[in-house]
């Protein structure tokens, strides 16, 4: 199997969880819990993505 390419975005719309780990500043766990919170998790086969755009009104709506 091919290793996925980096592709240079500015504003990815899903992140897998190494990314969303470092988005946050948190562990894997820490972001796993928070992107499944925020109704944010996706999964396309055995592949986990994350939608950064529900994560970000997921900690928006904490925040206040």
């Amino acid at each position: 199997m091919n290793k996925t390419k980096e592709r240079p975005t500015s504003q990815p719309i899903t992140v897998n969880i190494d990314k969303l780990s470092a988005m946050l500043s948190c562990g894997h766990a820490t972001a796993r819990k928070i992107g499944e919170q925020a109704g944010a998790k996706i999964v396309i086969g055995r592949r986990v993505l994350y939608s950064v755009e529900k994560v970000k009104n997921y900690l928006s709506y904490l925040e206040e």
